[in-house]
């Protein structure tokens, strides 16, 4: 018997343990892309691009990337390239005078020209080379989209979110796997987002609001 329990003639009540914590759920099992899988590589000081190869064993086309990428990111959506098995295309862009076809053009073909980004494809591998915008009223007008995947340089700018998460169910994925799918891109550090980042939706509402002249 303690001492406050001697003076009141009561029992010593024992403090209770502290609440067991969960333990951490991990996510590393969950495969989202190459690039991803293995967590996310720095970018190197001073990196000023490289070469993208597309896929054939041979006659590859060639696309020199003259600058480091922006807004380098994980995307959910049906139409960007992945590489087979993946979850999540690997996507970046960078000023379309930087971008610059060096070797069989001729091989070239645009996916689908209906839509913004015109996706310009090797007709016989599939890989995407880059996206181009060619509307001048688009906000985007002026950016190519690259996968730098494609490119044996290392030093390239990391992913940095990801864009149109929920998009992969469209393709196939069990929306049972979602959470863990999420879960894995908040371990990388790559916020999912069901449509781009906030950055680059405030570029698209800032375009449309100085088109209609709210902004000036």
């Amino acid at each position: 018997m303690g001492f406050l329990s001697s003076l009141f003639g009561g029992e010593e009540k024992q403090s209770p343990p502290p609440p067991a914590q969960a333990p951490r759920v991990s996510y590393a099992n969950v495969k989202l892309h190459p690039l991803l899988d293995g967590g996310l590589a720095p970018a190197a000081p001073g990196f000023a691009g490289g070469t993208l190869t597309c896929r054939c064993p041979s006659n590859q086309v060639t696309v020199k990337v003259k600058d480091q990428v922006s807004h380098n990111h994980a995307c959910g959506c049906t139409k960007c390239w992945k590489p087979e098995g993946a979850i999540f295309s690997v996507v970046a862009v960078v000023g379309r005078d930087k971008v610059e076809i060096t070797a069989h053009g001729e091989k070239l073909e645009i996916i689908d020209p209906s839509t913004a980004i015109q996706r310009h494809a090797c007709r016989e591998c599939g890989v995407h080379m880059f996206g181009r915008i060619e509307n001048t009223d688009h906000p985007f007008y002026g950016l190519d989209f690259v996968h730098v995947e494609l490119s044996s340089e290392k030093g390239w700018a990391p992913p940095e979110f990801a864009a149109f998460v929920s998009s992969v169910i469209e393709a196939g994925v069990d929306p049972d796997r979602m959470e863990a799918i999420r879960g894995r891109l908040r371990e990388l550090g790559l916020e999912p987002y069901d449509t781009l980042s906030p950055a680059l939706m405030d570029v698209i509402a800032t375009h449309v609001a100085k088109r209609t002249g709210v902004l000036h």
